[in-house]
């Protein structure tokens, strides 16, 4: 029985439910706020593998060696992260890995931290140059039907997705 969810409150939780349908097992990142509610349920999973990376790049890696080794993987970051793992992005790309990430966009609504910008609106450029496709996200609803719809294009079709999550949708940060 499906529970009905508020999808503009409840997303983190619809978005982990939509990621183990999908046959998520592992998952890595670089702590976030705005991934906060779904590191912690795949943290309480005993079904999940995750990973506290040091720096972005390494969850690439660890997203190609998951799907050697048969397991479905998923790489949470923030928009500023993308600039630290480009080049690693040309792992997946010219090999031909599976890839979906999950990123939290920043230098956009409600910005209030002036270095988060040149990152935040280079985030998809950069992520499309070196061959990732880019889809994106506004509302919680939107956010789990695109997951969901990444998922099948990276596992199914072996190809490399960006999920961009609006900061809108995340709400302004509070320090």
């Amino acid at each position: 029985m499906s529970v009905a969810r508020d999808l503009s409150v409840d997303w983190p939780v619809a978005l982990y439910e939509t990621l183990k349908t999908a046959g998520i097992s592992h998952i890595s990142y670089v702590p976030d706020a705005g991934h906060a509610t779904l590191i912690k349920l795949f943290n309480a999973d005993p079904d999940v593998v995750t990973n506290v990376l040091t720096t972005e790049e390494e969850g690439v890696a660890i997203a190609a060696g998951s799907w050697l080794g048969g397991k479905r993987s998923v790489l949470l970051m923030q928009s500023s992260g993308v600039g630290n793992c480009i080049n690693m992005l040309s792992l997946p790309v010219q090999a031909r890995f599976p890839f979906l990430t999950l990123v939290t966009m920043r230098g956009e609504w409600a910005e209030f931290n002036p270095w988060q910008v040149p990152m935040g609106q280079a985030t998809q450029a950069a992520l499309e140059a070196i061959g990732v496709t880019v889809l994106r996200a506004e509302t919680g609803a939107d956010l789990v039907e695109t997951v969901a719809q990444a998922a099948t294009m990276a596992f199914e079709a072996d190809q490399q997705i960006a999920v961009l999550i609006g900061q809108r949708l995340l709400g302004k940060k509070k320090w």
